[in-house]
């Protein structure tokens, strides 16, 4: 495989009109520390040290089709003893992608049929202008543990108190 250009940008360089897509792109994107910074705090995590992603968009339909694979390391939180602690992610996705007033977006009925197996549909943007940056972190929001918890952290339940009673103030007081 060739190596795709590369990109050390902002999240703002990953704009695109969809009327420049003719041909395929396909590109790396690697993010500057600023950039990840902003990702970071756009996903409610700690931190991202590291992220890169193999981004392609092809003609499709009317619109295009953005494929992209990508892997990272996230600092979160965690969840049970407050301490940070890193995580490995990496994941791929497809999107398809159409401008508004497409003959070919989906027609919205009054009944929703639900198939757990078919692709999804196709995204309607608003404009021409397609976010590439916004589908990359929502993908890698997707992958992030809700609940994240530091290798080894285990769940200390509180000790008992006791027996708990409307009158053990008052026994207290008994001398």
């Amino acid at each position: 495989m060739a190596a795709l250009p590369s990109l050390t940008a902002h999240l703002a360089d990953l704009q695109i009109r969809l009327s420049q897509i003719r041909n395929g792109r396909a590109f790396g994107f690697q993010p500057d520390d600023a950039a990840r910074a902003q990702m970071a705090k756009t996903l409610g995590i700690v931190a991202l040290p590291a992220f890169a992603a193999a981004i392609q968009i092809e003609p499709w339909l009317d619109g295009a089709e953005l494929s992209a694979s990508w892997s990272g390391q996230v600092v979160q939180t965690c969840g049970l003893s407050l301490e940070d602690f890193e995580t490995p992610l990496k994941g791929a996705f497809m999107v398809r992608i159409l401008p508004p007033g497409s003959p070919n977006a989906p027609q919205i009925d009054s009944e929703v049929d639900v198939e757990p197996d078919a692709d999804d549909p196709p995204d309607v943007l608003d404009d021409d202008s397609l976010d590439i940056g916004g589908y990359v972190i929502e993908h890698l929001g997707l992958e992030l543990d809700p609940f994240p918890r530091k290798p080894g952290a285990v769940f200390e339940p509180p000790q008992s108190p006791g027996i708990i009673s409307p009158f053990a103030a008052l026994r207290d007081l008994k001398p």
